[in-house]
């Protein structure tokens, strides 16, 4: 649960920006708009999979570009 506690002489519209930070940070819309809709079990597998690979494909890139320098 994303919580911001406000003080009495806070302002409102930053403590605004500091909850939506909190709940972007915490991907609380992305996890919304992920069981927005069923998701069949193989489904999850197949994306959970694209997902490690697009993570070791950056990975590679990155200890590429490390190993160049």
């Amino acid at each position: 649960m994303v919580e911001v506690v406000v003080g009495e002489n806070d302002r409102l519209d930053v403590a605004l920006k500091q909850f939506q930070r909190k709940v972007l940070r915490a991907g609380v819309l992305q996890d919304l708009r992920r069981r927005r809709h069923y998701e069949k079990p193989s489904e999850a597998r197949q994306r959970k999979a694209g997902a490690a690979r697009q993570r070791a494909a950056r990975a590679l890139r990155r200890a590429s570009r490390a190993s160049r320098t």
